[in-house]
C-alpha cells in the first residue's frame, strides 16, 4: 500500500516534477523490499533458515533506502 500511495501521489503532484532517483528511493527499491519480505514469509513455511537471509536482505534494503533519501 505504501507504494501504491507514493507513485500516486509522485504522480499528482505539480510542483515538482520526479526524476529518476525519485521513482527508484521512492517506489521500485520499497516495491522489490517489500516483495522480498513477503516472499521470504511464503518461503518460511518450508525453509525457515533460508527465509531468514531474505528478511535479512529486505531489511538491509528499507535502511539503505533510509539513509540514501536522507543524504539526498
Amino acid at each position: 500500500m505504501y507504494v501504491l500511495i507514493a507513485a500516486r501521489r509522485m504522480r499528482v503532484q505539480t510542483a515538482y516534477s520526479p526524476v529518476f532517483e525519485d521513482w527508484l528511493f521512492y517506489v521500485l527499491l520499497p516495491f522489490a523490499a517489500y516483495a522480498t519480505l513477503s516472499g521470504s514469509a511464503y518461503a518460511a513455511r518450508s525453509n525457515v533458515g533460508e527465509s531468514l537471509f531474505g528478511v535479512g536482505a529486505a531489511a538491509l534494503l528499507l535502511l539503505v533506502i533510509g539513509t540514501s533519501d536522507a543524504a539526498l
